[in-house]
């Protein structure tokens, strides 16, 4: 009996080895694979989990770049960023948000509406987000909320920066401004989801944003399990973006501005014949490009809207104009080339021209008699160029527009810029399916019918023909950061040098002839002469009814009256500049336009008296001069053509 009892025991101790065995195999087994399985994920997956764990604990912010600088030709600065004050307040941190915003209204000028809208948007944030409640703030303005911080209570105040435009009106056209960006603009450039980050809407700010703002710089900030902010754990500035320097000459501008300031709606463009630089470009009325920065208000926004000079558009490459007489060089040289006229051919002109069953009248009633090409660009007789215009046929003509920068984008750097229109044959059939008359190709002769130029490109027209017959084009941009943007080495147009001198000389008489229409707006100081042409282009045909009732263009109302042009170079000895005025609705060519033209060319040369070429030096100093007194034109003849 205590011998079986005795084998139970063996047996059961057996037993209870074995099973402690496996117990024993299974927890070192279930051990190793923890072992193994810890010791993988601390050697080899060891950085991958540190990196996750700093994604919890570090938050990468974008820090918004410095925008890049605009200079003009000279190095002033013509846009820069200026500090910006802000107050901003951190909800969590007030007994009551809206106490302290009513607290803050009596410190600065904080309406209820953007007290509802601050409100609104910390219900959608959370509570340790700043809020901004104004930006843009003045000295006195901070010094107030500083001073009185105790009782503000999360509300600090943060040092940004805002674009400044410190010529405002005279190169807002030019530079254009910034804005808030636009869902439709926001692309694959994180930094464009920036808040409050803003980017080129016109002008130079447009063209080159990319090369302007920059690029984005990171703040790794360590945050806690609430995503609360604890510190800034490192710090990278990123790129300052582009510095850009213009061909403009802000003294020069500023003049131009001024001095077309004048006129109802006037533009203006002043460049280089040979290298193409464009020193001034104008269009007024103007706007000030730091309000639509720095917000602009409703009152002020339907203003701009509503003025009939359109400021807010830059005639000066975008407005379209029949080019009037201006255009009689453009048919002369297609006369010259096709050997429909020499120098020597004249035509008798004794008023008007019949032709096809009508009469198209000159602007001279009675007619300027016998002339030849010089006297007809001189005095501006439309009946020599309506009978020129029948022999060489408006496809020539458009031919040799286009070659002079008529009709096409030039490719100057802003895309504001508009095309204009040279219409020929195929044109005509192939936009209106009708095939063009004769009578259109008289009309065309002197500038009017469906032409349509910019003032860009009759800088450009009379650039190409004074320099040579060169393929200049205009542009703004002479280096980025300290890279020069172009190679000035122009292509030459196929026409011969001895009809542009035939031209040129024309021009020369508009301005130095006993009879030439502009001989009244020659510059004083006989070095600084140039030379022109007068044009006139008419809004609202002048029908036979109206002659016969001697209705005159002052006496209609303004958006009826004809635009005054001129287009001129100088000096006459050795041409470097040109220039090309538009006056809306400013009557005749001769009395409004050229005074303005002969000023303009008058103050560049007194500008850069030394001639710099600035595709070479574009900081050679350029000392400025006194306002030329303007010089009392004497009263002009018409210059109105017309279409019975």
């Amino acid at each position: 009996m205590a011998r079986r009892s005795k084998n139970k025991d063996i047996n059961e101790e057996r037993l209870f080895t074995r099973r402690a065995f496996i117990l024993g195999g299974l927890q070192g087994g279930l051990v190793a694979v923890l072992g193994g399985r810890l010791a993988w994920l601390q050697l080899v997956e060891g950085r991958r989990y540190k990196t996750l764990s700093d994604k919890n604990r570090i938050n990468v912010k974008m820090l918004m770049p410095s925008r890049g600088v605009i200079k003009d030709r000279r190095g002033e600065l013509m846009a820069y960023n200026e500090q910006n004050f802000r107050a901003l307040v951190i909800p969590e941190q007030t007994d009551d948000l809206h106490k302290s915003l009513i607290r803050l209204q009596g410190l600065i000028d904080l309406n209820e509406k953007e007290i509802d809208r601050i409100l609104e948007r910390s219900k959608k944030s959370a509570s340790f987000v700043p809020l901004e409640l104004k930006d843009n703030l003045n000295w006195e303005q901070v010094s107030r909320i500083e001073v009185n911080l105790t009782g503000l209570p999360g509300v600090f105040i943060d040092v940004g920066e805002v674009r400044s435009y410190p010529m405002r009106e005279a190169t807002a056209h030019i530079i254009g401004y910034v804005g808030a960006v636009s869902k439709s603009e926001i692309g694959g450039d994180p930094v464009l989801s920036l808040p409050n980050f803003k980017i080129g809407k016109t002008g130079i700010e447009r063209a080159f944003d990319k090369q302007l703002r920059g690029t984005a710089g990171t703040s790794e900030i360590e945050v806690n399990v609430r995503g609360r902010e604890v510190r800034e754990l490192k710090r990278n500035a990123g790129r300052v973006g582009a510095t850009i320097q213009l061909t403009i000459d802000h003294a020069l501008q500023n003049y131009m501005q001024e001095r077309l300031s004048d006129e109802k709606s006037a533009s203006a463009v002043v460049m280089d014949v040979h290298s193409g630089a464009v020193y001034g470009l104008s269009s007024s009325p103007s706007f000030d490009p730091n309000l639509l920065t720095r917000g602009i208000s409703a009152e002020k926004w339907e203003e701009l809207l509503s003025d009939p000079g359109f400021p807010l558009n830059n005639k000066a490459v975008a407005g379209q104009y029949p080019p009037g007489s201006t255009f009689k060089m453009v048919t002369a040289l297609a006369g010259l080339e096709t050997g429909v006229i020499t120098q020597n051919t004249s035509v008798h002109c004794p008023g008007h021209y019949d032709y096809g069953g009508s009469r198209f009248h000159c602007w001279k009633r009675g007619g300027h008699g016998r002339v030849d090409l010089i006297k007809a660009l001189s005095e501006s007789c439309d009946t020599y160029f309506y009978k020129m215009a029948t022999e060489v046929g408006i496809d020539k003509i458009a031919e040799y527009a286009n070659m002079l920068g008529i009709g096409h984008k030039l490719g100057i750097e802003l895309s504001e810029e508009r095309p204009g229109l040279m219409p020929n044959k195929a044109w005509k059939m192939g936009h209106h399916g009708e095939y063009w008359r004769a009578g259109e190709t008289v009309i065309a002769s002197i500038g009017q019918g469906d032409i349509q130029t910019t003032p860009l490109q009759l800088a450009c027209m009379t650039a190409r023909l004074v320099n040579g017959g060169f393929q200049v084009l205009p542009w703004l941009v002479a280096r980025q950061d300290d890279v020069f943007t172009r190679d000035t080495v122009w292509p030459k147009i196929p026409v011969q040098k001895k009809h542009l001198d035939l031209i040129e000389r024309g021009m020369r008489n508009v301005t130095t002839g006993r009879h030439g229409t502009a001989r009244s707006s020659q510059i004083s100081e006989r070095r600084y002469y140039m030379g022109g042409k007068t044009g006139t282009a008419q809004v609202r045909r002048i029908t036979m009814e109206d002659r016969l009732e001697g209705v005159q263009n002052k006496d209609l109302p303004w958006k009826y009256r004809h635009h005054a042009l001129f287009v001129g170079y100088a000096p006459i000895s050795k041409p470097r500049y040109a220039c090309a005025v538009v006056v809306e609705h400013g009557g005749s060519g001769s009395a409004t336009a050229a005074p303005i033209g002969r000023d303009l060319l008058h103050h560049v040369q007194k500008l850069d008296s030394a001639s710099v070429q600035i595709a070479q030096d574009p900081d050679a100093a350029i000392v400025p001069v006194a306002k030329p007194k303007p010089v009392t034109p004497a009263k002009p003849e018409s210059e109105e053509g017309g279409v019975d």
